[in-house]
């Protein structure tokens, strides 16, 4: 019995470690417990911490919110101020407009009271401006359709006359406008188309006195057989040029020439330039064939060319510039007169439709 218990009693030493190795499922429990414990606290912090951002985000954009609600709306009040400046801005045009229109019918009243207290003196001064009127008009039709230069002066000149009796201020533009017009007028030397017209007498004279002498055919002595006789029978002359040799051609050639003389002055008479200067280009083909190559035919060509450069109209540029400013000056009035003090006989006979007032 000793013998067996023996073995058993020197065994028990070893059961301590067992307990030991039992620990340690607890402490890996225990740190997982730990470690579940931090990450669920961690987790609420993180889900905290986005709450917040979260939270911060959505009210900076409220703020946005609330500042683009706040532009808008001082956007809206300055368009507002805006538009009432301008109403304000056509509010007051429309003040200075009826201020300035008050001012112009109180100065057309004033100047009607002093026509009232006046009315001969009215009346003469309208008859006078007619006279002036007509005077104009009938200078610058003789000047434009007849071409008489010193009737359109003589014209002038009365029109001068008679605005010069006028003693009132408000013709003064007009009578200095009427001034420069006699001037460019009288600074005319003679009518171009008259200028003309003599010119073409005096070359037609100068031609009548010194006719071409007919050419004849040359014919040398010492020229071969063949050609002393031919020299009856064929005329050889460069293709460009051919003069007429037989008389009845040069006589031909001559009232070529004439004829387109006389077609040149009937174009200068009407003012007619383009055919003034086709007439002119025909007679000179005329004097190729009745002159050959010489000094004498370039003097005549010379002489035409610059006949042909002449003008034939009148140039004023001033011409009608008075007459249309006392029209203009005449209706102005015509209208600035009350109707009862305008005369009857106010109607220019240019002009034969007067403006009526209304009632």
């Amino acid at each position: 019995m000793s013998d067996s218990n023996t073995p058993s009693t020197a065994q028990a030493p070893p059961r301590p470690p067992r307990r030991r190795a039992a620990r340690w499922p607890w402490l890996l429990l225990i740190v997982f417990a730990a470690l579940a414990v931090g990450g669920w606290h961690g987790w609420q912090w993180w889900q905290g911490h986005e709450a917040r951002e979260r939270a911060a985000v959505a009210q900076a954009d409220h703020r946005i919110e609330a500042l683009n609600e706040r532009i808008d709306s001082l956007r809206s009040d300055q368009r507002a101020h805006g538009q009432r400046l301008q109403q304000a801005d056509a509010t007051n045009r429309v003040l200075r407009d009826e201020l300035l229109g008050i001012g112009q019918r109180a100065a057309l009243l004033e100047e009607s009271v002093t026509r009232l207290a006046d009315p001969g003196r009215d009346s003469t001064r309208s008859l006078r401006l007619e006279e002036v009127e007509m005077l104009l008009v009938f200078g610058q039709l003789r000047l434009e359709l007849a071409g008489d230069l010193t009737g359109a002066q003589r014209g002038y000149a009365l029109a001068d006359a008679v605005l010069a009796a006028i003693q009132d201020p408000a013709y003064v533009n007009l009578r200095q406008a009427l001034i420069q017009e006699r001037a460019a007028l009288d600074a005319i030397e003679a009518d171009p188309r008259v200028a003309a017209l003599s010119r073409i007498d005096a070359f037609n004279r100068k031609l009548q006195d010194a006719p071409p002498a007919s050419t004849p055919a040359p014919q040398a002595a010492g020229a071969p057989w063949w050609k002393r006789a031919f020299s009856n029978v064929f005329d050889i002359q460069p293709r460009d040029r051919v003069i007429a040799e037989l008389p009845s051609d040069r006589a031909d050639a001559s009232a070529g020439l004439q004829l387109e003389l006389t077609l040149a002055r009937a174009a200068a008479e009407r003012r007619d330039e383009a055919g003034f200067r086709a007439a002119l280009a025909r007679a000179q083909d005329w004097l190729l064939r009745l002159w050959p190559p010489s000094p004498s035919l370039d003097a005549h060509r010379a002489e035409l060319d610059g006949i042909a450069a002449m003008p034939l109209s009148l140039s004023v540029p001033t011409l009608g510039s008075t007459l249309q400013q006392l029209q203009q000056l005449r209706s102005t009035q015509a209208i600035a007169m009350p109707a009862g003090t305008r005369p009857a006989a106010s109607a220019s006979p240019t002009t034969p439709d007067a403006p009526t007032e209304r009632p």
